[in-house]
């Protein structure tokens, strides 16, 4: 590992592990521009260094910095191989284009363009919250975004056009960049508070990322509009902390960062040994929802039906049918399938499907279990049943899904 010296403020990386049948002269030197002041930064850290324990150990250099903070003073005259970098900045894109090394960019800013790019699947974001959101009754849904970031416009158009597509009536909010002269957070903050007690309730809100969605709710308690009964609101980053210190604690889209970290690292791997180039695009779908209290709601004046969807959230992985439902209300079979319907859009069978699906989906993209295993905590009868109607629901196989999907997690 290369030793740590004041006067260039890089450091190794812990996460590395030395191989000694390889002498430091054969490694690669890898710079990582990434800061490690948020959850989603560490979370790409993650990934790379899940990539290096399975691999060559690269020499890592790494600064200890903020979003949008200048480049480090050590890397103008750094004399490597590689670099996976958040070019978020001007500062940055110069600096990487000057070393004319092999980079992968993981910022969906794109500043330098004709480099390859590991970034989140927007799409995907913006599809899953807004089905949270639907599922749970919303007819009036918002987004509350900042568009100085790609991400959120991103974010904003595909949670708009997946609201359009429902018929939900919809409303935005555009925050202005703290990055502008003359920027104020109290004027700033007074321009959502006015937006959040205009806006029609109840109603299912988008914030682009947990910290907006953080904002957001302490607009909504100053102004005393009940969480999650007026308005829903939904993050994306899964910032545990910062979700669990929210009032109250804030659901929120996880980003597979890892997962984006190793991509990316693999494909820097691919480069520096092929000496090559590339623009290739490689967008990581989320891994799912992490519920949380200021979603737990549906909004629906069926309290039956109410009843049933939580009846299904709660029990759909333990075996249970409609016959099982129907003990839960007070509704003939016909009745409940007729309200289910025009409410949720989908019949209840249907419902307990999706939950189930959702459920092995997650076992098989994130444990070892066996099909048998993931079979039993899907709520499926049996294997080659449950085989039969993954392929029918997901259009691929267990196996399949598992290898596409799935990386390594080890510590």
């Amino acid at each position: 590992m290369p030793v740590w010296q004041p006067n260039h403020f890089a450091t190794p990386f812990r996460g590395c592990h030395v191989n000694h049948s390889k002498t430091l002269q054969n490694r690669k030197s890898v710079a990582l521009l990434i800061e490690t002041s948020n959850a989603y930064a560490r979370g790409l850290l993650d990934g790379i260094i899940a990539y290096q324990r399975e691999h060559d150990p690269w020499s890592i250099y790494v600064g200890e910095q903020g979003r949008g903070a200048q480049p480090p003073l050590w890397i103008k005259n750094w004399k490597g191989d590689g670099i996976i970098a958040r070019i978020e900045t001007d500062a940055i894109a110069t600096v990487v284009r000057r070393t004319h090394l092999p980079v992968v960019d993981v910022s969906a800013a794109r500043l330098v363009k004709n480099i390859p790019w590991v970034e989140t699947d927007d799409r995907e974001i913006a599809r899953l919250a807004a089905q949270h959101l639907i599922e749970r009754g919303f007819e009036k849904l918002a987004f509350c975004g900042e568009p100085q970031f790609n991400w959120s416009q991103w974010r904003q158009q595909h949670f708009t056009e997946m609201a359009t597509e429902e018929g939900c009536e919809f409303f935005v909010f555009e925050g202005k960049s703290r990055f502008n002269n003359g920027y104020s957070w109290n004027a700033e903050r007074r321009r959502l508070k006015k937006w959040v007690q205009n806006l029609p309730k109840p109603i299912g809100v988008m914030a682009c990322y947990d910290f907006t969605g953080q904002q957001l709710l302490d607009v909504c308690r100053e102004l005393e509009i009940a969480v999650p009964e007026q308005m829903a609101v939904i993050g994306v980053d899964n910032d545990v902390r910062l979700c669990r210190l929210c009032t109250p604690p804030l659901s929120s889209v996880i980003p597979d960062t890892h997962r984006t970290g190793y991509q990316a690292a693999q494909l820097l791997d691919q480069l520096m040994q092929e000496s090559g180039e590339s623009e290739e695009c490689i967008l990581v779908p989320p891994s799912g929802i992490a519920e949380r209290q200021s979603s737990d709601v549906y909004a629906l004046d069926d309290i039956d039906i109410v009843s049933a969807l939580r009846f299904i959230r709660e029990n759909a992985c333990k075996g249970i049918s409609v016959a099982d439902v129907l003990k839960a209300v007070p509704l003939s079979r016909r009745m409940l399938e007729h309200r289910f319907q025009k409410l949720v859009r989908r019949t209840p069978h249907a419902e307990i499907i999706r939950i189930r699906m959702e459920r092995a989906c997650r076992l098989l993209r994130e444990t070892d279990l066996s099909l048998a295993e993931i079979t039993s905590r899907s709520g499926f009868a049996n294997p080659d049943y449950f085989s039969v109607a993954f392929k029918n629901y997901m259009e691929t196989t267990p196996r399949n899904y598992r290898k596409k999907n799935r990386l390594s997690r080890r510590n």
